[in-house]
């Protein structure tokens, strides 16, 4: 009896450590949480679910700006771009990886790659940037939709690589205009990387415009 109870107390423990994206956990049951990286980089801010997609159809050359989607992909466009620091949250961080994936205009993962379950669950809404001496990045894409019958919000994903560390994420890109981003839905956001909260404009053309640093 002893011994089932000490069992089942470790199995809860090891599957609270193992808990990463949250948005993605609720929509993707399953998940591969490991640490991604030679054995000599530091692992920070815990296991990351599914971080070896970014090194999956990762361009050789990268450099800080991308476009994700094509311009035929249905959508509503969306620029966000920023600058990325260092832990003193005033110096910009120069060579940085930054790894953004998210649903489509339907609020699906689709027609991603089918190299492995992972890059297959990012779908074809991925893209790279990589940080110069002013540390910017931007990327365009579209505004993603919330997963299907869900409540869920609106939401980019991204992870970081940077030298000497393991992939790590942060919060998810939000939208403070998104019904769907409740005060409960807010209070669960960690800062990780600082706020995730944007506050986006829209352009007479239709296009979404945000700035997160």
């Amino acid at each position: 009896m002893k011994f089932h109870l000490l069992t089942n107390l470790l199995l809860l423990a090891f599957l609270s450590a193992c808990q990463s994206h949250r948005t993605e956990h609720a929509s993707n049951p399953k998940s591969d949480n490991v640490q991604v990286g030679p054995l000599n980089e530091r692992s920070v801010g815990g296991p990351c679910e599914c971080c070896e997609a970014i090194f999956d159809g990762m361009p050789d050359s990268l450099t800080w700006t991308t476009e994700i989607s094509p311009a035929t992909e249905p959508g509503q466009p969306l620029e966000i771009s920023g600058i990325i620091f260092k832990n003193d949250g005033k110096t910009p961080a120069e060579g940085i990886v930054l790894y953004v994936y998210h649903t489509d205009n339907e609020g699906l993962y689709s027609a991603g790659l089918k190299t492995s379950n992972c890059t297959e669950r990012h779908g074809h809404l991925r893209g790279w940037m990589k940080t110069g001496i002013d540390g910017r990045y931007h990327f365009r894409t579209i505004r993603p939709a919330s997963y299907p019958n869900t409540n869920f919000a609106q939401h980019i994903h991204p992870e970081i690589k940077e030298p000497g560390l393991k992939v790590y994420w942060i919060d998810e890109y939000v939208f403070s205009d998104d019904p769907n981003l409740t005060p409960s839905e807010i209070e669960k956001h960690q800062n990780r990387g600082g706020s995730g909260i944007m506050t986006l404009s829209k352009k007479r053309d239709g296009l979404w415009i945000g700035q997160r640093n």
